[in-house]
C-alpha cells in the first residue's frame, strides 16, 4: 500500500536492461563505422571531419533526445498527440517529393546545410502511435470491414507516399505492422495469403505462369482436403489431381506435336492425302495457340459454379468460399506479375531482383555489393580478422559499408562470434520489448510495443538478408549500427517512447 501510494523509484520503474542493450548497440555501431572508413578518411575516431566523428555527435544528441522523452515529457501526451503527429509527417512525406533533394534516384531527403533529414524514418513513429491509438480506443478486433479500411488507410497512406519517393526499402518495413494486427485478432490466413502472393510472384518470374497457377491449385486442394471429414480420402484424390496438373504440359505438347504436318504424319504414312495434311496443319495451328495454362484455368473456372453450390450447402461455407476467392485473387496476381515487375518497379530494383533470383548474372554490376559483402563476411571465419584488420573493409571493396552494409564489417573483423553477438542483442531487444508489452495493462502501450518490435525486426531481417544475399539490395539501415542521424534519432525516439510508456505503468504498481 505504501509503495503504491508513493510510487516506485526510477531504478525500479525503468527497464534498464533494454536501455543497456540500446547503449551497447550504439557503441558497436560507432566503432564499426570507424573501422569501415578509417582507411579512406583522414582524421581520428573523434574528429568531426570523419563519419565516425559525426556519428558520435548524433549519438550524443540521441541520448539527449532519449533523456527528454524519458524524464521531461509526460508519457500520456503521445496517445493524444498521435493524430497531429501523423498528419504532420504525412505533409512532410508529400513535401519532400517536391522540395527534397535526390539521392541515388530517391527524392526522400530534406537538406539543411550539412544536415539531411529523411521523413520516411519518422513516419514509422507516427504510424505506430496512431495505429496504437486507434486499435486501443476503438477496441478493434479486426473482424469487420470498417476495421480493415481504417487500419489499411493508416498503414497504407504513408507507405504509398514513400513508394512514390522510390524508397522501396522504407515502404517494405510497413509490412511488419501485419504482426501487430495479428496480435490484435487478424486471422493468420491473411499472413498466409500475403506469403502466397509473394510465392506466386517469384514462381511466375523464375518458372512460368502455369507453374505458379499449378502450385496455387495444389495448395488450395491440400488445405481444403485437410479440413474435410474424410481427409485421408480427399488428400489422396487431391494428390491425383495434382499429378495430372503436373503432367498436363508434357502431355499437351505431345498431342500438339502429333499434328505437325510433314513430320509426324507424312513421314510415317506416305499414303496420306494432301487434304489430310492441310487438316493436320490447321489442327496444329489451332492447338498450338492453346496453352496448358488456359486449359487449367478453363477446367477450374468450369468447376467453380459446382464448387460454389457445394460450399453453400455443406459445412465450413465461409472457408470454402474464401478458397474460391483466393484462387481468383491468385490468378490475378499471376497475370499482373509482368505489369508489377516491368511497369511498377524501378529499373535498378528489377535488376537487383533478377540477380537475387538467379535470372541474371551481374557480378560487376548490381550484384557487386552482395558478392563483396559475402566475401567480407565469409573471410571473417569464426573469430574474425581483428579490429581494423579487415582487408575488404580497409580497401573499400564493399560500397556503402558504413551505412547499409555495416554488418559486413562486423562479419569480417569480428567473425561468426561477433555476428552472433550482434544478432543476439537485437533478438534480446525485440523479446524484451514484447515481454514488457505483454505485461502492460494499457492497450495503447501493449500495441505500441508490438509496433516498435515489428519495426526493429523488419529492419534487422531486411538489412542482414540483404548483406548475405537472400534479400534484394534496397537500401535500408541496420538499426542503431548504420551511419546516419535520421535513422539513429528515429529509432531512439521510437524505442524511448515505449520505455517511457512502460515506466509510467510500472511507476505505481
Amino acid at each position: 500500500m505504501d509503495r503504491t501510494f508513493h510510487g516506485r523509484s526510477i531504478k525500479q520503474s525503468i527497464d534498464w536492461k533494454l536501455i543497456i542493450c540500446y547503449l551497447i548497440l550504439l557503441l558497436i555501431g560507432w566503432v564499426n563505422i570507424y573501422a569501415a572508413i578509417h582507411s579512406s578518411e583522414t582524421g581520428g575516431m573523434f574528429s568531426y571531419d570523419t563519419r565516425s566523428g559525426k556519428q558520435l555527435v548524433w549519438i550524443a544528441t540521441a541520448l539527449v533526445i532519449a533523456s527528454i522523452i524519458l524524464f521531461v515529457f509526460s508519457p500520456r501526451i503521445w496517445e493524444g498527440a498521435s493524430i497531429p503527429i501523423y498528419l504532420g509527417v504525412v505533409v512532410l512525406l508529400v513535401a519532400v517529393i517536391f522540395l527534397g533533394i535526390e539521392v541515388k534516384g530517391s527524392r526522400s531527403w530534406f537538406e539543411f546545410g550539412p544536415v539531411r533529414f529523411q521523413p520516411a524514418e519518422v513516419s514509422k513513429i507516427s504510424t505506430s502511435l496512431l495505429l496504437s491509438m486507434v486499435l486501443s480506443n476503438s477496441n478493434m478486433k479486426m473482424k469487420k470491414l470498417k476495421d480493415y479500411l481504417i487500419v489499411g488507410l493508416i498503414i497504407g497512406l504513408p507507405m504509398l507516399i514513400i513508394l512514390a519517393e522510390s524508397e522501396t526499402g522504407s515502404a517494405l518495413v510497413y509490412v511488419g505492422f501485419l504482426f501487430v494486427l495479428y496480435r490484435q485478432g487478424l486471422s493468420g490466413w491473411w499472413l498466409g495469403a500475403i506469403g502466397m502472393a509473394i510465392l506466386l510472384f517469384i514462381l511466375t518470374l523464375t518458372a512460368s505462369p502455369y507453374t505458379a497457377t499449378a502450385v496455387l491449385v495444389s495448395i488450395l486442394l491440400i488445405v481444403n482436403s485437410l479440413y474435410g471429414r474424410n481427409w485421408v480420402k480427399w488428400v489422396l484424390i487431391s494428390l491425383g489431381i495434382i499429378l495430372l496438373v503436373a503432367l498436363m504440359p508434357s502431355v499437351w505438347h505431345r498431342i500438339v506435336g502429333s499434328f505437325i504436318p510433314g513430320v509426324s504424319v507424312l513421314d510415317h504414312n506416305p499414303d496420306v492425302t494432301v487434304l489430310q495434311t492441310i487438316k493436320d496443319g490447321a489442327r496444329f495451328f489451332f492447338l498450338s495457340k492453346i496453352k496448358p495454362l488456359y486449359i487449367l484455368l478453363a477446367v477450374a473456372i468450369g468447376f467453380t459454379p459446382y464448387l460454389i453450390i457445394k460450399a453453400l450447402r455443406g459445412r465450413r461455407t465461409t472457408f470454402k468460399m474464401l478458397s474460391i476467392i483466393g484462387f481468383f485473387a491468385g490468378v490475378i496476381m499471376v497475370f499482373s506479375t509482368d505489369f508489377l515487375f516491368n511497369d511498377v518497379l524501378q529499373p535498378h530494383q528489377r535488376k537487383r531482383i533478377e540477380v537475387l533470383l538467379g535470372l541474371k548474372e551481374d557480378p560487376a554490376g548490381v550484384g557487386y555489393n552482395v558478392n563483396q559483402s559475402l566475401i567480407a563476411i565469409g573471410s571473417g571465419g569464426v573469430v574474425g580478422k581483428g579490429y581494423l584488420n579487415g582487408t575488404q573493409t580497409t580497401f573499400g571493396f564493399v560500397p556503402e559499408q558504413a551505412t547499409d552494409f555495416i554488418f559486413c564489417t562486423v562479419g569480417e573483423e569480428w567473425g561468426f562470434l561477433g555476428c552472433a553477438v550482434v544478432i543476439g542483442l537485437y533478438i534480446f531487444m525485440i523479446m524484451r520489448i514484447l515481454h514488457d508489452a505483454e505485461r502492460s495493462r494499457e492497450a495503447f502501450t501493449r500495441i505500441y510495443g508490438y509496433c516498435v518490435a515489428s519495426c526493429v525486426f523488419m529492419h534487422l531481417f531486411i538489412n542482414i538478408g540483404m548483406t548475405i544475399g537472400i534479400m534484394p539490395v534496397i537500401g535500408i539501415p541496420l538499426p542503431l549500427l548504420s551511419y546516419g542521424g535520421s535513422s539513429l534519432w528515429a529509432f531512439t525516439v521510437l524505442i524511448f517512447i515505449f520505455i517511457a510508456l512502460d515506466r509510467e505503468e510500472k511507476k505505481y504498481f
